[in-house]
Parts: structure tokens; C-alpha cells; sequence
């Protein structure tokens, strides 16, 4: 049963009430009560939005080009809205950065709606709530949301699932370049972003890429921009239009797989949960933690003991 307040929360997403927005993301960011209510009921209201992952090391620039690619995909026709996935702060529990410290020229821009949220020690700097909260922006109406992931380096690959289209950016003398390529993140990537391309070792990453991507099945498109200058954002801005056109003819294939891959997480971690309380209450545990202390048992055998003992 949905209350009173959380109907007209719900009823002024859908109406695109930036108060709305906020207080919804809100709710569903923090996992309070009533943020299931919330899914439910815009559910079915989602599915036109459109989702780029902007990724890669912490400096690369991100914020910087997320700022100046917005202004062009307004001039196509998109309605934007941008979250910036932050580290969490230990203390708050909340986002450490922000995002209008880090994106002024488009924080007083009212077409755009940013937030920024904490990773909360998600695996790939990704937030489990950042799926719903897509959901929120796309139900409130934005049909272009950029999502720009923590710079946590090589366990980027999860946004790649979140989204249908990833933006890898690199940036020459960071000293990290080559190892993300060796990482794989070429292989999750659709587009391949050399930022700072004014700087002297560009050239030299842009052409590693080239020959780097041109033996690997994805085959990313690689492209060359300076988002402090300001070159390269609107071509830039093309590509990125290119592929959200050319998924659109698999939306279906795309979506099964973000929600098999969202279905699957949601179900590993409630079983985590649910063995987790069970070991706290489960007295074989606590006695094997004792054996295996004074060397009486090795841990496969304390294992294999502890899952016959726990009632499925």
C-alpha cells in the first residue's frame, strides 16, 4: 500500500517536479522503507531513456567533458540528466565529491538534473541504487542520462552492464594508461575517449589504442578531444549518438541483459544475507572458528562442515 506522501512524490516524478526527483532518489539512494513502493510504481512507466557510462582513472578528465558534451546533446534534442558516482565518505556514508564543485558550467543549467551519490563500496564503484534511480530520471522524463563512475581504475567493467553505452576515457601521462588497456577495459568499451589531446604523449596513446583495438572483437571506436579546449566534443558528441542509434535496433537484447544481470545481483545478495544471519545464530560455526585456531581443521573441511550443518 502506497502512502499518501509517497503518491505524490511518485506523482510529481512523473511530472518531471525536480523536488520530486530529488526527494525520490533520496529515499531510494538510502534504502529507506518506502523506496520499493516507489520502484514499483514507476516500473512500468520506464524503458526510453537512454544511459552513457563515462569511465576511467581518478583526473582523466571526466567531469570536465561531461560538461562540455552536455550543451551539444541538448542542440540534438536530448533532455539530460547526469549522476556522478563518488567515492563514500566513511564518515556521512554520502558522496565525497560533488558534483557542482566539479561541473560549474552546467550546475545553473535548469534543463539539467545532476546528482551526485556515494559508491558505497560497490563493487566497480557502482552503486546497487544506481539502477532505480535510473529508473526515477526515466520515468521523470530525461531520455539521455550520463553516468560518470568513480575512477577506481580496473574494476571499471560493471558500469559496461548498467548502460548502453561505455565511454572509456584516457589520458596521456597519467601512468596507468597501458595497464588499463592490458586490463580489458578495452574489451567492455564502446567508445574509447583520449582526453587532454593537447598534451605531447596523445598522439602516442591514440595511436596504441588504434592498434590495441583492432585486434579485439568490440572494435571501439577511438577519438581524440580536449575538454578544457573544448576540441573534438561535438564529433565526440556524434559518435556517442551513433551507438545509442545503432543499440536501439537490440533495446530488447540490451535490456534482458541489464536486468538478468540486476536480477542475478539482487539474488546473490539477499542469499548473502540470509546465510550471513545464519551463521551468526549457527553454533558449528562458531566451534570450527575454535578448531580451525588451533589447527585441528583446515578450512576446506571447516567449509564443506558449516554448509551441511546449515538448515536450506
Amino acid at each position: 500500500m502506497v502512502s499518501p506522501e509517497m503518491s505524490s512524490i511518485v506523482k510529481g516524478v512523473l511530472q518531471g517536479d525536480r523536488r520530486s526527483i530529488a526527494r525520490a532518489i533520496s529515499i531510494v539512494d538510502n534504502n529507506e522503507k518506502e523506496s520499493r513502493a516507489i520502484v514499483q510504481a514507476v516500473f512500468d512507466k520506464t524503458g526510453k531513456a537512454k544511459t552513457v557510462g563515462l569511465t576511467g582513472s581518478a583526473g582523466a578528465g571526466k567531469s570536465t567533458l561531461i560538461g562540455k558534451l552536455v550543451p551539444e546533446f541538448h542542440s540534438l534534442g536530448y533532455s539530460v540528466a547526469i549522476l556522478a558516482v563518488d567515492p563514500t565518505s566513511p564518515i556521512t556514508g554520502g558522496a565525497i565529491l560533488g558534483d557542482r564543485v566539479r561541473m560549474q558550467s552546467v550546475a545553473s543549467d535548469d534543463r539539467v538534473f545532476m546528482r551526485s551519490i556515494g559508491s558505497r563500496g560497490s563493487y566497480g564503484g557502482i552503486s546497487r541504487s544506481l539502477r532505480n534511480i535510473i529508473r526515477i530520471l526515466d520515468a521523470a522524463g530525461y531520455d539521455l542520462i550520463l553516468i560518470e563512475s568513480v575512477g577506481a581504475g580496473q574494476v571499471q567493467t560493471e558500469i559496461s552492464r548498467l548502460v548502453d553505452v561505455t565511454a572509456i576515457v584516457f589520458t596521456p601521462y597519467t601512468g596507468d594508461h597501458i595497464q588499463n588497456i592490458k586490463a580489458g577495459l578495452t574489451e567492455v568499451g564502446d567508445i574509447c575517449i583520449v582526453n587532454k589531446a593537447d598534451l605531447g604523449g596523445a598522439g602516442v596513446l591514440y595511436q596504441s589504442l588504434l592498434e590495441y583495438v583492432s585486434d579485439t572483437q568490440k572494435k571501439p571506436r577511438v577519438i581524440k578531444v580536449s575538454a578544457k579546449a573544448g576540441k573534438g566534443i561535438k564529433e565526440l558528441a556524434v559518435n556517442i549518438e551513433q551507438m545509442i542509434r545503432q543499440t536501439s535496433s537490440i533495446q530488447t537484447e540490451i535490456e534482458k541483459k541489464k536486468l538478468e544481470f540486476e536480477l542475478r545481483d539482487m539474488i546473490l545478495s539477499s542469499i548473502e544475507q540470509k546465510v550471513s544471519s545464519m551463521l551468526n545464530k549457527n553454533s558449528t560455526y562458531h566451534n570450527l572458528i575454535d578448531r580451525l585456531a588451533k589447527k585441528k581443521i583446515d578450512p576446506f573441511e571447516a567449509t564443506e562442515e558449516v554448509i551441511r550443518s546449515l538448515a536450506w
